[in-house]
């Protein structure tokens, strides 16, 4: 509240900075765009939350001429909502989006087929600071199809968070409403399924992938095995991909390619919406 009403009483160029995983925060960005001053997020809670809120941040920023800028949201600091953005306004038609939108998730699995056990592999993510603050977010899927569904409605979807289907990484995953440190506890009764499930998988000469797909307005995040031809196979550590086809990138999709967890490349994405926002409002 201290801080909004700050931004609201002050003058020149402001840029409001969210860098939380809260509810609470997105709740004042209306407040902030309707004084003229910009929002940078790298939160997604308002961009893949409901979708009437969603719609009335950007008509305020719309109203004020003020930024809603959240390049980090989805790929840290990879040029991708930005890119979506252009094709749009270019007049392209998004026919199908999809990928690996995780990079905690990724290096989970790339840690398992190295022969980790499967809670050894998350506790490492989370220890690097690649998971969210809570890492069931990523394990149940939850993140990855908040980035779907933001880039859903930026391909013009007006789609909800439940719209998306999800299946999470591992079933039986412990719920939200068990204890943080009793999850920790629980999460290596889930490594013998997991390493049963790599065996199989590398015995077939397949790779497991957590893969986002958007196409026909239908979105799902699932496991699933790829072949070593697949465009998301060579994928390690923390790299994400994205493949765009479109209306003009028909017969060889628009490839977006990097590193998509971690600090400093979503401290890059933030910097580089903030001076984006200060160089367009001089």
């Amino acid at each position: 509240e201290g801080l909004v009403s700050a931004v609201e009483a002050a003058s020149g160029v402001r840029v409001l900075v969210d860098c939380t995983a809260s509810d609470a925060v997105p709740a004042f960005y209306v407040r902030a765009l309707s004084a003229g001053a910009s929002v940078v997020a790298a939160n997604k809670r308002l961009f893949a939350g409901p979708l009437a809120a969603y719609r009335a941040a950007r008509a305020a920023a719309r109203r004020t001429g003020a930024f809603l800028r959240h390049e980090a949201t989805v790929g840290a600091g990879l040029p991708v909502l930005g890119t979506l953005h252009a094709l749009w306004a270019a007049g392209d038609e998004v026919i199908r989006v999809e990928g690996v939108f995780s990079g905690s998730i990724g290096f989970i699995l790339g840690q398992i087929r190295g022969g980790l056990p499967f809670s050894a592999a998350v506790r490492e993510a989370a220890a690097r600071g690649y998971t969210e603050p809570d890492p069931r977010e990523d394990l149940a899927g939850t993140d990855v199809a908040r980035k779907l569904l933001i880039l859903a409605r930026l391909a013009g979807h007006a789609l909800e968070l439940g719209d998306v289907e999800v299946a999470p990484l591992l079933p039986g995953i412990p719920p939200d409403d068990v204890d943080l440190e009793r999850f920790w506890r629980q999460l290596p009764a889930g490594d013998t399924d997991v390493a049963g499930r790599q065996a199989a998988c590398a015995a077939r000469g397949h790779q497991l992938c957590y893969l986002a797909r958007l196409e026909g307005g239908r979105a799902r995040v699932a496991l699933e095995e790829i072949e070593p031809g697949h465009p998301c196979a060579g994928l390690d550590g923390t790299d994400n991909l994205f493949a765009f086809t479109t209306q003009r990138y028909s017969t060889s999709p628009l490839l977006i390619r990097g590193a998509g967890a971690g600090a400093e490349v979503t401290a890059a994405g933030v910097l580089g919406d903030i001076l984006r926002v200060v160089m367009e409002s001089v």
